[in-house]
Protein backbone atom coordinates (compact mmCIF):
# COMPACT_ATOMS: atom_id res chain seq x y z
CA UNK A 1 0.00 0.00 0.00
CA UNK A 2 1.23 3.94 -0.10
CA UNK A 3 2.44 4.90 2.60
CA UNK A 4 0.53 7.46 4.79
CA UNK A 5 3.62 10.07 6.24
CA UNK A 6 5.80 11.61 3.07
CA UNK A 7 9.37 12.58 4.15
CA UNK A 8 9.09 16.07 5.95
CA UNK A 9 11.97 17.55 3.87
CA UNK A 10 11.92 15.05 0.73
CA UNK A 11 15.55 16.34 -0.43
CA UNK A 12 17.46 13.44 -1.12
CA UNK A 13 19.84 15.23 -3.99
CA UNK A 14 23.92 14.29 -4.11
CA UNK A 15 23.94 17.99 -4.95
CA UNK A 16 23.38 20.74 -4.50
CA UNK A 17 21.98 18.76 -0.63
CA UNK A 18 19.50 19.50 1.03
CA UNK A 19 19.51 22.83 3.87
CA UNK A 20 20.15 22.47 7.16
CA UNK A 21 17.54 21.83 8.94
CA UNK A 22 15.09 24.82 10.06
CA UNK A 23 16.46 26.67 7.11
CA UNK A 24 14.63 29.89 5.43
CA UNK A 25 15.60 33.17 3.64
CA UNK A 26 15.76 34.94 6.93
CA UNK A 27 19.33 33.10 7.30
CA UNK A 28 20.71 35.53 4.74
CA UNK A 29 19.41 38.17 6.31
CA UNK A 30 23.12 39.56 7.15
CA UNK A 31 24.35 39.42 3.64
CA UNK A 32 26.82 41.71 2.36
CA UNK A 33 24.37 42.26 -0.99
CA UNK A 34 25.84 45.41 -2.85
CA UNK A 35 29.16 45.51 -1.24
CA UNK A 36 32.65 44.96 -2.55
CA UNK A 37 34.11 41.64 -1.40
CA UNK A 38 37.31 43.82 -1.12
CA UNK A 39 35.93 46.19 1.18
CA UNK A 40 36.63 45.36 4.70
CA UNK A 41 33.35 44.14 5.80
CA UNK A 42 33.48 42.02 2.78
CA UNK A 43 37.10 40.39 3.43
CA UNK A 44 35.94 40.17 7.00
CA UNK A 45 32.66 37.83 5.93
CA UNK A 46 35.18 35.74 3.80
CA UNK A 47 37.57 35.48 6.70
CA UNK A 48 34.93 34.01 9.00
CA UNK A 49 34.15 31.27 6.56
CA UNK A 50 37.95 30.28 6.60
CA UNK A 51 37.98 30.54 10.76
CA UNK A 52 34.29 28.46 10.87
CA UNK A 53 35.64 26.08 8.89
CA UNK A 54 38.79 25.33 10.08
CA UNK A 55 36.94 25.58 13.88
CA UNK A 56 34.43 22.60 12.44
CA UNK A 57 36.94 20.46 11.05
CA UNK A 58 39.59 20.86 13.52
CA UNK A 59 42.09 21.76 10.77
CA UNK A 60 45.49 22.31 12.34
CA UNK A 61 47.03 25.86 12.09
CA UNK A 62 49.57 25.86 10.17
CA UNK A 63 47.50 24.33 6.83
CA UNK A 64 46.66 27.15 4.78
CA UNK A 65 42.53 27.47 3.74
CA UNK A 66 41.22 29.00 0.78
CA UNK A 67 38.13 29.75 -0.91
CA UNK A 68 38.32 29.42 -4.70
CA UNK A 69 36.15 29.48 -7.77
CA UNK A 70 34.18 26.28 -9.58
CA UNK A 71 33.11 24.47 -7.18
CA UNK A 72 35.56 21.44 -5.92
CA UNK A 73 36.27 21.01 -9.66
CA UNK A 74 37.93 24.36 -9.94
CA UNK A 75 39.89 23.60 -5.95
CA UNK A 76 40.64 19.76 -7.36
CA UNK A 77 42.01 21.46 -11.14
CA UNK A 78 43.92 23.86 -9.15
CA UNK A 79 45.97 21.50 -7.33
CA UNK A 80 46.67 19.27 -10.54
CA UNK A 81 48.00 22.25 -12.37
CA UNK A 82 49.67 23.65 -10.20
CA UNK A 83 51.34 20.83 -7.90
CA UNK A 84 51.64 18.10 -10.43
CA UNK A 85 55.02 17.49 -12.47
CA UNK A 86 58.52 16.83 -10.18
CA UNK A 87 57.31 13.48 -9.17
CA UNK A 88 55.76 10.35 -11.06
CA UNK A 89 51.74 10.30 -10.19
CA UNK A 90 49.48 7.42 -9.09
CA UNK A 91 45.91 8.44 -9.65
CA UNK A 92 43.06 6.13 -7.97
CA UNK A 93 40.02 6.03 -9.71
CA UNK A 94 37.22 4.10 -8.12
CA UNK A 95 34.23 6.58 -9.63
CA UNK A 96 33.02 9.20 -12.02
CA UNK A 97 35.24 12.04 -10.82
CA UNK A 98 37.76 10.04 -9.77
CA UNK A 99 38.05 9.26 -13.33
CA UNK A 100 37.61 12.81 -14.78
CA UNK A 101 41.02 13.39 -12.34
CA UNK A 102 42.44 10.87 -14.62
CA UNK A 103 42.03 11.92 -18.06
CA UNK A 104 42.61 15.70 -17.20
CA UNK A 105 46.21 14.47 -15.38
CA UNK A 106 46.43 12.05 -18.43
CA UNK A 107 44.77 13.97 -21.91
CA UNK A 108 45.48 17.59 -20.47
CA UNK A 109 48.33 17.92 -18.26
CA UNK A 110 49.71 14.95 -20.90
CA UNK A 111 52.62 14.18 -18.01
CA UNK A 112 54.91 11.43 -18.64
CA UNK A 113 54.87 9.35 -15.48
CA UNK A 114 51.49 8.63 -14.55
CA UNK A 115 50.12 5.21 -13.04
CA UNK A 116 46.55 4.48 -13.29
CA UNK A 117 44.96 2.63 -10.46
CA UNK A 118 41.36 2.15 -10.91
CA UNK A 119 38.81 -0.15 -9.63
CA UNK A 120 35.17 -0.64 -10.97
CA UNK A 121 31.88 1.05 -8.98
CA UNK A 122 31.03 -0.62 -5.63
CA UNK A 123 34.80 -1.51 -5.22
CA UNK A 124 38.09 -0.06 -3.67
CA UNK A 125 41.37 -0.39 -5.85
CA UNK A 126 43.92 -1.96 -3.89
CA UNK A 127 45.25 0.99 -1.61
CA UNK A 128 48.59 -0.97 -0.64
CA UNK A 129 49.83 -0.56 -4.33
CA UNK A 130 49.53 3.64 -3.86
CA UNK A 131 53.21 4.54 -3.79
CA UNK A 132 54.03 7.53 -1.85
CA UNK A 133 56.94 8.41 -2.80
CA UNK A 134 55.21 9.40 -5.63
CA UNK A 135 52.13 11.78 -5.43
CA UNK A 136 49.08 10.11 -4.85
CA UNK A 137 45.74 11.95 -6.45
CA UNK A 138 42.56 10.05 -4.84
CA UNK A 139 39.10 10.86 -3.66
CA UNK A 140 38.03 10.17 0.34
CA UNK A 141 34.39 9.27 -0.55
CA UNK A 142 33.05 7.79 -4.39
CA UNK A 143 29.84 10.57 -4.83
CA UNK A 144 28.68 8.58 -7.60
CA UNK A 145 29.67 4.67 -6.57
CA UNK A 146 28.96 4.37 -2.86
CA UNK A 147 32.54 3.85 -1.70
CA UNK A 148 34.85 5.87 0.23
CA UNK A 149 38.48 5.07 1.96
CA UNK A 150 37.76 3.05 5.18
CA UNK A 151 40.26 5.54 6.89
CA UNK A 152 43.86 7.29 6.35
CA UNK A 153 45.64 4.86 7.64
CA UNK A 154 47.21 3.46 4.63
CA UNK A 155 49.03 7.22 3.84
CA UNK A 156 52.29 6.95 5.57
CA UNK A 157 53.50 9.84 7.40
CA UNK A 158 56.96 9.95 6.26
CA UNK A 159 55.66 10.22 2.54
CA UNK A 160 58.13 11.55 0.00
CA UNK A 161 54.93 12.57 -2.49
CA UNK A 162 52.15 14.70 -1.42
CA UNK A 163 48.33 13.40 -0.81
CA UNK A 164 46.26 15.07 -3.02
CA UNK A 165 42.22 14.38 -2.27
CA UNK A 166 39.26 15.11 -3.71
CA UNK A 167 37.02 15.06 -0.15
CA UNK A 168 33.93 16.71 -1.63
CA UNK A 169 31.19 14.44 -0.64
CA UNK A 170 33.28 13.70 2.91
CA UNK A 171 34.14 16.90 4.83
CA UNK A 172 32.09 17.70 7.28
CA UNK A 173 30.72 13.74 7.53
CA UNK A 174 33.86 11.89 7.69
CA UNK A 175 36.58 11.73 9.93
CA UNK A 176 39.85 13.06 7.61
CA UNK A 177 43.14 12.77 9.41
CA UNK A 178 44.81 16.24 8.43
CA UNK A 179 48.10 14.83 9.15
CA UNK A 180 47.88 12.24 6.27
CA UNK A 181 46.76 14.93 3.93
CA UNK A 182 49.05 17.42 2.04
CA UNK A 183 46.00 18.63 -0.19
CA UNK A 184 42.10 18.73 0.17
CA UNK A 185 39.37 20.46 -1.85
CA UNK A 186 35.69 20.39 -1.81
CA UNK A 187 32.34 22.49 -2.58
CA UNK A 188 29.90 24.45 -0.57
CA UNK A 189 27.31 22.08 -1.79
CA UNK A 190 27.55 18.97 -0.27
CA UNK A 191 27.23 18.14 3.26
CA UNK A 192 26.32 21.74 4.54
CA UNK A 193 23.48 22.20 2.01
CA UNK A 194 25.68 25.18 0.83
CA UNK A 195 25.42 26.89 -3.01
CA UNK A 196 27.39 25.88 -5.54
CA UNK A 197 30.29 27.75 -7.59
CA UNK A 198 32.13 27.82 -4.81
CA UNK A 199 35.37 25.80 -4.23
CA UNK A 200 37.69 25.13 -0.55
CA UNK A 201 41.30 24.31 -1.01
CA UNK A 202 42.85 23.22 1.76
CA UNK A 203 47.57 23.18 1.63
CA UNK A 204 49.45 21.50 4.28
CA UNK A 205 52.86 23.27 5.15
CA UNK A 206 54.89 20.49 2.70
CA UNK A 207 52.13 21.48 -0.51
CA UNK A 208 52.85 25.38 0.17
CA UNK A 209 56.49 24.13 -0.12
CA UNK A 210 56.07 22.37 -3.43
CA UNK A 211 54.05 25.39 -4.71
CA UNK A 212 56.93 27.58 -3.84
CA UNK A 213 60.10 25.32 -4.98
CA UNK A 214 58.16 23.97 -8.24
CA UNK A 215 57.19 25.93 -11.53
CA UNK A 216 54.85 24.13 -13.77
CA UNK A 217 56.04 24.28 -17.60
CA UNK A 218 52.71 25.30 -18.87
CA UNK A 219 50.58 28.61 -18.62
CA UNK A 220 48.21 28.75 -15.81
CA UNK A 221 45.19 31.13 -16.41
CA UNK A 222 44.93 33.87 -13.76
CA UNK A 223 42.02 31.89 -12.24
CA UNK A 224 44.39 28.70 -11.60
CA UNK A 225 47.27 30.92 -9.76
CA UNK A 226 47.96 30.23 -6.48
CA UNK A 227 51.90 31.64 -6.52
CA UNK A 228 53.39 35.07 -7.63
CA UNK A 229 57.31 35.32 -7.65
CA UNK A 230 57.54 32.09 -6.47
CA UNK A 231 55.95 32.75 -3.38
CA UNK A 232 52.43 31.56 -2.20
CA UNK A 233 49.25 34.45 -2.68
CA UNK A 234 49.26 34.37 0.84
CA UNK A 235 45.80 36.95 0.63
CA UNK A 236 44.00 34.02 -1.27
CA UNK A 237 44.22 32.40 2.63
CA UNK A 238 42.87 34.86 4.51
CA UNK A 239 39.75 36.05 2.21
CA UNK A 240 41.23 37.50 -0.80
CA UNK A 241 39.80 35.76 -3.51
CA UNK A 242 41.10 35.14 -6.99
CA UNK A 243 37.67 36.46 -8.25
CA UNK A 244 34.24 37.70 -6.99
CA UNK A 245 32.40 35.37 -4.99
CA UNK A 246 28.46 35.74 -4.25
CA UNK A 247 28.06 37.67 -1.43
CA UNK A 248 25.11 36.16 -0.77
CA UNK A 249 26.55 32.29 -0.90
CA UNK A 250 29.22 33.79 1.54
CA UNK A 251 26.59 34.43 4.17
CA UNK A 252 24.98 30.77 3.61
CA UNK A 253 27.86 28.83 4.09
CA UNK A 254 28.45 31.42 7.08
CA UNK A 255 25.12 29.90 8.27
CA UNK A 256 25.49 26.09 7.64
CA UNK A 257 29.02 26.25 9.72
CA UNK A 258 27.19 28.30 12.70
CA UNK A 259 24.81 25.85 12.47
CA UNK A 260 27.57 22.99 12.76
CA UNK A 261 28.81 24.23 15.77
CA UNK A 262 25.07 24.45 17.61
CA UNK A 263 24.24 21.29 17.05
CA UNK A 264 28.24 19.70 18.69
CA UNK A 265 30.33 19.90 15.53
CA UNK A 266 32.03 17.51 13.85
CA UNK A 267 31.33 14.74 16.04
CA UNK A 268 27.27 15.46 15.77
CA UNK A 269 27.72 15.99 12.12
CA UNK A 270 29.14 12.70 11.34
CA UNK A 271 27.00 11.02 13.97
CA UNK A 272 23.86 12.31 12.02
CA UNK A 273 25.31 10.81 8.30
CA UNK A 274 26.39 7.31 10.23
CA UNK A 275 22.93 7.44 11.44
CA UNK A 276 21.42 7.48 8.24
CA UNK A 277 23.72 5.32 6.50
CA UNK A 278 22.69 3.18 9.52
CA UNK A 279 18.93 3.41 8.88
CA UNK A 280 19.50 2.42 4.90
CA UNK A 281 21.45 -0.89 6.18
CA UNK A 282 18.59 -1.92 8.24
CA UNK A 283 16.46 -1.81 5.78
CA UNK A 284 18.55 -3.40 3.09
CA UNK A 285 19.38 -6.20 5.11
CA UNK A 286 15.42 -7.22 4.85
CA UNK A 287 14.45 -6.23 1.49
CA UNK A 288 13.80 -8.32 -1.37
CA UNK A 289 15.01 -6.16 -4.11
CA UNK A 290 17.28 -3.41 -3.01
CA UNK A 291 21.32 -4.07 -2.47
CA UNK A 292 23.96 -1.35 -1.39
CA UNK A 293 26.44 -0.60 -4.95
CA UNK A 294 29.05 -1.26 -2.62
CA UNK A 295 29.32 -4.75 -0.92
CA UNK A 296 32.04 -4.45 1.99
CA UNK A 297 30.30 -2.42 5.05
CA UNK A 298 33.62 -1.19 5.58
CA UNK A 299 33.61 1.31 3.09
CA UNK A 300 30.40 2.33 2.34
CA UNK A 301 29.58 5.82 2.10
CA UNK A 302 27.30 7.80 4.53
CA UNK A 303 26.25 10.77 2.67
CA UNK A 304 26.42 9.34 -1.26
CA UNK A 305 24.45 5.81 -0.58
CA UNK A 306 24.17 4.35 -3.38
CA UNK A 307 21.32 1.45 -4.05
CA UNK A 308 21.43 -1.22 -6.59
CA UNK A 309 18.65 -3.76 -7.81
CA UNK A 310 18.81 -7.23 -6.55
CA UNK A 311 15.37 -8.26 -7.57
CA UNK A 312 16.11 -11.10 -9.77
CA UNK A 313 13.08 -10.56 -12.77
CA UNK A 314 14.63 -6.50 -12.64
CA UNK A 315 18.33 -7.79 -13.24
CA UNK A 316 17.74 -10.00 -15.97
CA UNK A 317 16.40 -7.08 -17.90
CA UNK A 318 18.86 -5.84 -20.44
CA UNK A 319 21.21 -3.05 -19.10
CA UNK A 320 18.91 -0.34 -21.03
CA UNK A 321 16.30 -1.53 -19.70
CA UNK A 322 16.99 -1.62 -15.87
CA UNK A 323 18.22 2.04 -16.71
CA UNK A 324 14.86 3.14 -17.81
CA UNK A 325 13.15 0.98 -14.78
CA UNK A 326 15.70 2.74 -12.09
CA UNK A 327 14.49 6.07 -13.94
CA UNK A 328 10.61 5.48 -13.89
CA UNK A 329 11.59 4.42 -10.12
CA UNK A 330 13.21 8.06 -9.67
CA UNK A 331 10.52 10.02 -11.34
CA UNK A 332 7.45 8.02 -9.43
CA UNK A 333 9.49 9.43 -6.32
CA UNK A 334 9.37 12.62 -7.47
CA UNK A 335 5.60 12.59 -8.79
CA UNK A 336 4.70 11.55 -5.00
CA UNK A 337 6.88 14.04 -3.62
CA UNK A 338 8.39 11.54 -1.37
CA UNK A 339 11.96 11.79 -2.47
CA UNK A 340 13.31 14.62 -5.04
CA UNK A 341 16.89 13.96 -7.32
CA UNK A 342 16.93 10.14 -5.85
CA UNK A 343 18.32 8.38 -9.60
CA UNK A 344 21.79 7.14 -9.80
CA UNK A 345 24.26 9.04 -11.39
CA UNK A 346 23.97 9.05 -14.97
CA UNK A 347 27.22 6.98 -15.46
CA UNK A 348 26.65 4.45 -12.57
CA UNK A 349 25.14 1.02 -12.41
CA UNK A 350 21.21 1.82 -12.67
CA UNK A 351 19.68 1.97 -8.96
CA UNK A 352 18.88 4.82 -6.53
CA UNK A 353 21.37 7.04 -4.64
CA UNK A 354 19.88 8.60 -1.31
CA UNK A 355 21.87 11.63 0.35
CA UNK A 356 22.90 10.59 3.41
CA UNK A 357 24.36 13.89 4.96
CA UNK A 358 24.46 15.61 8.58
CA UNK A 359 21.96 18.07 6.84
CA UNK A 360 19.11 14.79 6.12
CA UNK A 361 17.20 14.03 9.44
CA UNK A 362 17.25 11.03 10.05
CA UNK A 363 13.33 10.63 11.03
CA UNK A 364 13.18 11.85 6.72
CA UNK A 365 15.68 8.54 5.70
CA UNK A 366 13.52 6.10 7.72
CA UNK A 367 10.11 7.99 5.92
CA UNK A 368 11.39 7.52 2.74
CA UNK A 369 12.25 3.96 2.73
CA UNK A 370 8.74 2.74 3.16
CA UNK A 371 8.24 4.55 -0.33
CA UNK A 372 11.06 2.79 -2.05
CA UNK A 373 9.34 -0.57 -1.51
CA UNK A 374 5.73 1.21 -2.97
CA UNK A 375 7.45 2.76 -5.63
CA UNK A 376 9.43 -0.39 -6.77
CA UNK A 377 6.29 -2.67 -6.52
CA UNK A 378 4.70 0.02 -8.77
CA UNK A 379 7.30 0.26 -11.11
CA UNK A 380 7.86 -3.65 -11.46
CA UNK A 381 4.16 -4.31 -11.68
CA UNK A 382 3.70 -2.30 -14.92
CA UNK A 383 6.78 -2.67 -16.45
CA UNK A 384 5.77 -6.96 -15.93
CA UNK A 385 1.99 -6.20 -17.23
CA UNK A 386 0.77 -7.36 -13.22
Amino acid sequence: MKPARRPSNPLFSSGPCAKRPGWSLDALDGALLGRSHRSKPGKAKLKEVIDLTRAVLAIPGDYRIGIVPASDTGAVEMALWNLLGPRGVDMMAWESFGKEWVTDVTKQLRLSDVRTIQAPYGELPDLSQADFRRDVVFTWNGTTSGVRVPDGDWIPADREGLSICDATSAAFAMDIPWSKIDVATWSWQKVLGGEAAHGMLVLSPRAVARLEGFQPDRPLPKIFRLTSGGKLIEGIFVGDTINTPSMLCVEDAIDGLRWSLSVGGLTQLIRRSEQNLRIVSEWVAASTWAGFLGDDPATRSCTSICLRFTDPEVTALTPEAQADFAKKLAALLEKEEAAFDAGSYRDAPPGLRLWGGATVENEDMEAVLPWLDWAFATVKAETFGR
